[in-house]
């Protein structure tokens, strides 16, 4: 697992049509043994009277909220709580993430074309905040090592995909990285985690009946696969394991300003030591979309327990 440099020229200025399936198929799997996809020169650029609206745009509440959330299926924007904010640049700030998020997806139905129709588009952030030294529950720090799991948002078995911008004009967004899901996952479970096995039918059919009366967002817990719930729990037991934190193996990345890169992060543990200003997009890949499905964490949960989990 590391880093894999794409040079400029293989993603500025080339169509679906001149990149060869191989290639696409290549990247593809990149990610999906656990590599980061780099890309020195940020295939996103926003404009300049943007990118300064971001970097001075501030917050009140910034306590509460560790970033600010864009929901594309709502075409909404939550966690803002802008000092003096007018309805100009409220607007402002949508339209920003908006398109955002629209130009990300634009630039992955070509670079990752397998993937393309077979991903849902979930939530874009932006971070404004500087990372160093920040005070948050342990479970909200993203400064400790950790996969990717939504408490209220399961993904059932699809990967979590995510792309980044550094807007910082000066600094570094630095990172540092473990073992991949399908080397921690035997070493922690079932010794410390207890495996997920496949839910009763009372469960399965309580929860179909709690949504069906639009009671899914109080009581997430039924809304989970077997799956979603270790992938939590997972998550959790990772944060606050402080042996894994102080000795687990890592390695260290800097991002420089006006670069991207993107990672599985439910499959990669991370952590966010340092950085201001990010755009982020991510996206639930479906498993039959996988290039190499025998790495997914699903896979490999499945092949440990020998029982379907979602």
């Amino acid at each position: 697992m590391g880093m894999v440099t794409i040079p400029p020229e293989a993603y500025l200025a080339r169509s679906q049509q001149q990149r060869p399936a191989a290639e696409v198929r290549a990247w593809c799997q990149q990610l999906e043994e656990g590599n980061i996809l780099f890309f020195p020169q940020t295939p996103i650029a926003l404009a300049e009277d943007d990118l300064r609206f971001l970097l001075t745009l501030e917050q009140t509440s910034s306590g509460l909220h560790k970033n600010l959330a864009y929901k594309p299926q709502r075409d909404e924007v939550s966690g803002a709580d802008m000092k003096g904010a007018d309805a100009a640049a409220s607007e402002r700030l949508h339209r920003i993430l908006q398109e955002y998020s629209q130009r990300v997806t634009e630039f992955l139905e070509s670079f990752l074309s397998p993937y393309q129709s077979r991903w849902q588009l979930d939530y874009g952030s932006f971070r404004p905040q500087e990372e160093q030294g920040r005070h948050l529950p342990l479970r909200r720090r993203n400064d400790l090592m950790h996969t990717d799991a939504f408490p209220t948002r399961p993904t059932h078995g699809a990967r979590i995909l995510r792309f980044f911008n550094n807007l910082h004009p000066t600094k570094t967004r630095d990172w540092i990285t473990g073992e991949p899901f399908d080397a921690l996952a035997p070493q922690f479970a079932p010794q410390q985690i207890a495996l997920p096995r496949e839910q009763s039918t009372l469960t399965r059919v309580t929860a179909k009946a709690a949504c069906g009366m639009g009671l899914g967002r109080v009581l997430p817990a039924l809304k989970r696969s077997p799956y979603d719930d270790f992938m939590m729990r997972f998550h959790n037991f990772l944060k606050e394991n402080a042996t894994y934190q102080a000795q687990g193996k890592r390695e260290a990345w800097s991002f420089p300003p006006g670069s991207s890169w993107m990672v599985y992060t439910d499959m990669v543990p991370h952590a966010v030591l340092a950085g201001q200003y990010a755009l982020e997009q991510t996206y639930l890949i479906a498993p039959e979309a996988m290039i190499a499905p025998e790495h997914s964490p699903l896979a490999v949960l499945q092949s440990m327990t020998g029982e379907r989990l979602v």
